[in-house]
């Protein structure tokens, strides 16, 4: 009997194998996805807004610019829309207007200039009358007077006025004869007045008390009007410019400064108003408004919004 072979099975224990280069791809596309992550977020960091509200608009719904239309993202079908060179111009898409970009012209229509012509007359009307108080405060000579001369902002413009006193009229009794110390208000007034080109009006105002009867027909209303004139003199000799006095009107008793007492002496008084551009053209005019559209309107070089500067206190 032949002997059978014997057969003997060796296990052989082998040590690690050798896992190939797959982790190195993965490493490789983690090193790519935070490259791309922090390009992403230094694109977002140095874009501007118009920029960034395009991206949200494309992501949220990517063609609603393209089928609406519009200045989004979605509407650029070219980098330069209609051509061109010049990738900061308006037309460019999404445009960033540099620090060496001027902003475009603001369209500056008539009523804009008008406006900022009345509001800088008004600043210069308000400057007028803090100079004239703070002159009758500092001159001892002036303020003396100073209950006889009001001063008001109106309409019209700054009226001046200058009002008897009981016991200190301006001019004599029934008489367009003027005091010296009225002619002195009216001169220092007149050297004031004459710095601003407003025109001026010079009113005469005498209370109800019936003028003297005469033969002649001699009237308060008469009487006024050579007061009026009277004034515009005085005025004249102290530096106001002739051609600044618009219009010299007599009043009589109509228009009264206290109104529950027409017999008052305060309502004997001189009104002078420096007329601002609006009520100059009324008179000129004759009383009819004047089409702001139909004149030529021009800015003058003083006015300028940055010249709108506060009115000073006055002087003491």
């Amino acid at each position: 009997m032949s002997e059978q072979p014997i057969i003997k099975k060796v296990i052989k224990k082998a040590g690690h194998g050798h896992h190939g280069g797959a982790w190195k791809i993965a490493y490789a596309d983690f090193v790519t996805a935070m490259m791309a992550f922090f390009l992403l977020m230094w694109l977002l960091g140095s874009a501007d807004e118009p920029t960034k509200k395009g991206i949200a608009e494309y992501f949220q719904d990517p063609y609603a610019v393209s089928l609406n239309g519009g200045e989004g993202v979605g509407d650029r079908t070219a980098i330069i829309q209609g051509g061109g060179t010049d990738l900061t111009s308006k037309d460019a898409g999404q445009v960033h207007q540099g620090e060496d970009t001027p902003p475009p012209p603001e369209e500056v229509v008539p009523e804009d200039i008008e406006k900022l012509a009345e509001e800088k007359e008004k600043q210069q009307l308000e400057q007028l009358q803090a100079k004239i108080e703070s002159m009758m405060d500092a001159n001892a000579e002036l303020n003396e007077f100073r209950d006889q001369v009001k001063l008001e902002t109106t309409p019209e413009g700054l009226k001046i006025q200058i009002v008897d006193s009981k016991n200190r009229p301006m001019f004599k009794l029934a008489s367009s004869r003027i005091e010296d110390y009225a002619q002195m208000i009216m001169q220092k007034l007149a050297k004031v007045i004459n710095e601003l080109p407003n025109k001026v009006t010079i009113n005469g105002h005498t209370d109800a008390l019936p003028f003297p009867s005469n033969g002649a027909g001699y009237s308060n209303w008469e009487l006024s009007s050579d007061r009026a004139n009277i004034a515009r003199q005085q005025l004249t000799i102290g530096g106001l410019a002739e051609d600044k006095v618009l219009r010299i009107v007599g009043l009589a008793s109509s228009i009264p400064y206290v109104t529950e007492n027409p017999n008052d002496p305060m309502n004997r008084r001189i009104s002078i108003i420096v007329m601002n551009k609006k009520t100059e053209n009324l008179v000129i005019h004759e009383g009819m408004k004047v089409d702001p559209t139909q004149e030529k309107v021009t800015l003058p070089e003083s006015i300028n919004p940055a010249n709108l500067t506060p009115i000073p206190p006055p002087l003491h």
